[in-house]
């Protein structure tokens, strides 16, 4: 049995729900197709696919070995396209999608520096803080700032990203400082609208605890910048990303809050298409990413030697 061939007809027929349409996307017949399937489900001796006379499903174990075979099979693709893509000069349009404040404050500098050094590849920058569909909207990659959640997608990390609660002098002068986590839920607190941890705040002790709090705030946006203009005219305190905070907390125009307590770290990706052939310039664009982003970002130097804010009580 070719077990490679076997695992692609499995994946395509699990993809379209069809033989049929398995079999013409791969240039086989549609009994050779089935032989493949009917090959590998004799070797794992489980069934793989429900076939009915009208569709095609994955059974329980199939939703698995899927899973495994789309990445195996995407890890093959781009292993066979390495060679070529080292070869060629990256160029044509490249098209990228990032969050708004990381986009404006940081990869908008690190592409102008990019197409410098590549100058047969012109950049279409997409600045949108919800979650685009690569594959529907047409984008070459995108930049994540978060938890990834599963899916089909190929990422490769850039950098650290610290969530840090952080209040301007002001605020903290009217409401004073919260001492522990629990106090945050007497406090006003800047909502993001696109965080998966709505009104939960998270963080991590001295000793290894773990704390939540739930909080409120009459105020909520759906972009960081927004976020940290209002955290800065004395609005609430904010948890937001060091990337957009950083120079702030240096300057002193916001202060740290609960510096003992981290919120749980989260990280940059780029992510791009998995099946869909790597281009030599997405793969330079990244490559040339990761050394920018990586080790101790410098947007992270303000935290280096957290302090309690002044007028902290103690």
């Amino acid at each position: 049995m070719d077990r490679v061939a076997a695992m692609r007809a499995f994946a395509a027929v699990a993809e379209r729900g069809s033989f049929v349409a398995a079999a013409r996307a791969l240039g086989i017949s549609r009994a050779m197709a089935s032989r493949h399937v009917q090959d590998l489900e004799a070797h794992l001796g489980a069934r793989l696919l429900d076939r009915t006379t009208r569709r095609v499903a994955p059974t329980e174990a199939g939703r698995v070995y899927h899973e495994r075979c789309a990445a195996i099979l995407a890890e093959l693709a781009e292993a066979d396209s390495a060679v070529g893509a080292l070869q060629a000069r990256p160029s044509g349009r490249l098209r990228v999608s990032a969050p708004v404040s990381f986009g404006t404050m940081h990869l908008a500098a690190a592409v102008a520096d990019y197409m410098a050094a590549h100058l047969q590849v012109s950049i279409e920058l997409a600045l949108e803080d919800r979650m685009v569909d690569l594959v529907e909207e047409g984008h070459d990659l995108a930049i994540r700032v978060g938890r990834l959640a599963p899916s089909s997608l190929v990422a490769r990390r850039l950098a650290p990203c610290r969530l840090v609660a952080c209040a301007a002098p002001s605020y903290l002068r009217r409401a004073g400082a919260p001492r522990l986590p629990a106090d945050l839920a007497r406090h006003e607190c800047l909502g993001y609208a696109y965080a998966s941890w709505g009104d939960n705040r998270r963080f991590v002790g001295p000793g290894g605890e773990e704390v939540a709090v739930r909080v409120s705030g009459r105020l909520r946006a759906n972009n960081g910048d927004a976020l940290r203009a209002a955290a800065l005219h004395g609005a609430g305190i904010a948890l937001l990303p060091s990337f957009i905070v950083g120079r702030d907390l240096a300057s002193g125009g916001l202060r740290r809050v609960l510096p003992r307590h981290e919120a749980p770290p989260i990280a940059i990706h780029a992510v791009r298409p998995q099946g869909r052939h790597l281009t030599a310039k997405v793969r330079s664009f990244i490559d040339f990413l990761v050394p920018r982003f990586s080790g101790t970002p410098a947007w992270d130097e303000a935290l280096a030697a957290p302090r309690a804010p002044r007028g902290a009580k103690a």
